[in-house]
């Protein structure tokens, strides 16, 4: 099992940009297939973004679509979720995952390890 803690959450207003990233540890991330979720307030948790374990394939939900970018640092052990030109819809408390057999990238039962969140607010 992979321990992930997430950072980066905070307060900007919109149209500024946060990184968000996702320190591992116990495992080599670079095993995993990793995903970002958000839970916006009173709704339900939501695909944000993913990271093929080999060929590193990104895929984003089309609400952050050309906004925001996966990537990570397999020296570091982390991965980040660099999030620009962001919106008050974007507030959320963001959880990155991670899995080793996940079939549908989309799908958080697919993922069986997660950081416990961190909140991002973005005000108009």
């Amino acid at each position: 099992q992979v321990q992930l803690v997430e950072t980066g959450g905070g307060l900007v207003q919109a149209g500024g940009s946060l990184r968000l990233s996702c320190a591992a540890s116990k495992r080599t991330l670079s095993n995993y297939i990793l995903g970002w979720f958000r839970q916006p307030p009173g709704k339900e948790r939501e695909f944000v973004a993913a990271l093929s374990r080999v060929t590193n394939f990104q895929y984003y939900a089309d609400s952050v679509k050309d906004r925001f970018n996966i990537s990570k640092d397999n020296a570091m052990n982390t991965a980040y979720l660099q999030m620009d030109r962001l919106k008050p819809a974007d507030t959320a408390v963001y959880y990155c995952a991670a899995g080793l057999s996940v079939r549908a990238v989309r799908d958080q039962d697919d993922y069986s390890d997660w950081g416990p969140g961190t909140q991002d607010t973005v005000s108009s």
